[in-house]
């Protein structure tokens, strides 16, 4: 007998709207469980890289890659009158968004059974664009993913479902990534599952936040942000490395007496706490395996290492080719 108000689980008319790879996993799981996704919104094709070629987003190339027949939008303006109507004859009871753009009301407010959204974070904190990155770089412990209604401001409507996960200590935000985008397609899953049972209510977020903790915020992270700052508690700085690692990367400059700086990004170390009173930055090597940095408290023994224009190596590698022989040598 089935329940008045509630959906038949493959019945509920789905548009998915997302465009990086976190977002493909989410969207593989819904299609393999056999839910109709009867249309995707991703960003436009747009050129990229030094031969500006065009470029796909990750969920339409998924969709191409494996022979999906269904429609693909990519509007450039969401309040475009011609999109909207789209989006209103695709018909759908639900719309699922996971790393996509802010939905104006037009947008969100078509499905009978609202928008959901998956952020990758436990919301109330960390709501903005980079929250994986930032939960590193504030060397939290604790992460996870949490599904939740879209509604008028930015990553604040009523929580559905949350799965919290731990950080390990030397996690890099590429790994802690893909780990959460494994966590969040089960969870988005369930999600549409309970939704579409009828048995799902919603929870504002105040009651999911300690009013004593101070909220933390994960806005974009621009060029600015990946600067390494040698005196800083060697923590702070492996985080920060950690937070931004593989991309876009923590970047500080290689000096070596007058030569001009070298840019390079630093991708993995590991931190040492001891007493010196070596001057933050200052480097200290054999000249084969071991490149060691300065900083506050200790030293950062680095790993993973590029200089502009070359390819990513470990210490080793770099030593190999690189001399720190002549005079005094730092990151600044």
């Amino acid at each position: 007998m089935r329940i008045p108000g509630m959906m038949e689980i493959n019945s509920i008319r789905i548009v998915y709207m997302g465009s990086p790879e976190f977002a493909v996993r989410p969207l593989q799981k819904l299609l393999e469980t056999g839910y109709q996704v009867v249309g995707v919104i991703t960003a436009p094709d747009r050129p990229a890289g030094r031969g500006k070629k065009i470029r796909r987003s990750a969920v339409k190339d998924f969709l191409i890659q494996h022979s999906y027949d269904i429609p693909v939008l990519q509007p450039e303006n969401l309040k475009d009158p011609a999109f909207v109507k789209e989006l209103q004859e695709l018909n759908p009871d639900l719309q699922v968004v996971v790393a996509f753009r802010m939905l104006p009301r037009v947008v969100w407010s078509i499905p009978s059974l609202g928008t959901i959204n998956l952020h990758a974070s436990l919301l109330p904190q960390y709501r903005g664009a980079a929250p994986i990155n930032h939960a590193i770089i504030n060397g939290e412990r604790e992460t996870g993913v949490t599904t939740f209604l879209i509604d008028e401001q930015i990553d604040t409507g009523n929580i559905l479902l949350q799965e919290p996960t731990a950080i390990d200590e030397q996690e890099t935000a590429g790994e802690l990534r893909d780990r959460l985008m494994e966590i969040g397609a089960s969870l988005l899953l369930e999600t549409v599952r309970q939704m579409s049972e009828g048995n799902l209510k919603a929870k504002s977020q105040d009651g999911y936040s300690d009013p004593m903790v101070l909220l933390k915020k994960a806005p974009k992270i621009f060029k600015e942000d990946c600067r390494i700052h040698w005196n800083l508690p060697g923590r702070d700085v492996n985080n920060l490395i950690r937070g931004l690692s593989p991309y876009p990367g923590a970047f500080t400059y290689l000096s070596r007496n007058e030569e001009e700086a070298l840019l390079c990004k630093i991708y993995s170390a590991t931190f040492e706490a001891l007493p010196h009173t070596d001057p933050p930055g200052s480097i200290h090597t054999d000249g084969k395996r071991r490149l060691e940095v300065a900083v506050k408290d200790g030293v950062l023994d680095i790993q993973t290492i590029q200089l502009e224009g070359k390819r990513k190596m470990d210490a080793r590698d770099f030593l190999a080719g690189f001399s720190f022989s002549s005079g005094q040598s730092r990151f600044s």
